[in-house]
Parts: C-alpha cells; structure tokens; sequence
C-alpha cells in the first residue's frame, strides 16, 4: 500500500502575482488545504490574487505574505474615487478607505444651488481631501486649493 505525501507547491517562500496557479487540485486526493489572504480557488487551480511571498504553515495553509497597507485618508491628499451613491446635497466617494468620503454638490468650480453637477453611480472623480480624521467620514472638494489661500 502506497501512502501520499500531501503536496507542496514549488513557489514555497517564493514570490508570486496575481494569476499566479499556486496548486493544481486535480492531483490531489483527499486533502484539506486552507487558504489565507491573497489566495483563491478558481475550478481546480489556486491561484494568487495579491503579489507578495507564498507561505506555508502545517497542515496544508497557504497565503501570500505582502506588505499591503490600507489607505487611511489626510488633510491635502489628491485621489481617485468612484461615485457609489448620489444624495440631494452630496455623492459619497469610495476612495478605498476605512470609510466611504463626502463630496458636497457645492463643493466644485462655479457651484452654485443652480449649478449643481449630475454624476451616475460609477463616475471616477479627482478630488483633494479636505477634512479627514479617524471617526468620521473624510470629505472632499475638486476645487482649486491654491485659489482657496488668501
């Protein structure tokens, strides 16, 4: 009777990215495998989906070791967001922080009560941090802040 060592991945404390296949589970039988953070399983493959160094831990956990820090938002920072929600006197902008960032429909070149912007959900929008602190939703503006500094 031949008994199976489980399977080891070659990229082992090697450094993989995303689409990476880390393992192939067509030839495995009857193995539980635990997958962490950066790792997914895609039909019969697990691949990367984050860059970073494949580590292993017994029994049979993989993840991928990155350095990745979540944005945390500050006073003056310029970002990319996407409108995810449009209210009658703000959009609220995912700006891949903590939290989702307030946009105030007043808060544009020439905006007035009148001249209020129409953006649909998904829109990207470039715009300056104005206000930000740990327990409140940060708030932007796309005005010039140089022009702002009298």
């Amino acid at each position: 009777m031949e008994s199976r060592k489980p399977q080891r991945s070659a990229l082992v404390d090697s450094y993989v990215v995303p689409g990476d296949v880390i393992l192939d589970l067509a030839d495995m039988t009857n193995q539980t495998i635990k997958l962490g953070a950066g790792l997914r399983q895609d039909c019969d493959t697990i691949q990367a989906t984050s860059a970073g160094r494949l580590r292993l831990s017994k029994p049979n956990k993989y993840w991928v070791e990155n350095s990745q820090k979540r944005y945390v938002p500050s006073v003056e920072d310029t970002v990319l967001g996407i409108v995810v929600d449009t209210k009658p006197d703000n959009f609220l902008v995912d700006i891949k922080g903590p939290n989702l960032a307030f946009l105030p429909v007043l808060s544009f070149e020439g905006g007035t009560r009148r001249n209020i912007p129409k953006f649909e959900i998904g829109t990207l929008i470039y715009a300056r941090v104005v206000k930000a602190n740990s327990i409140m939703n940060p708030e932007l503006s796309c005005m010039d802040g140089n022009l702002l500094i009298s």
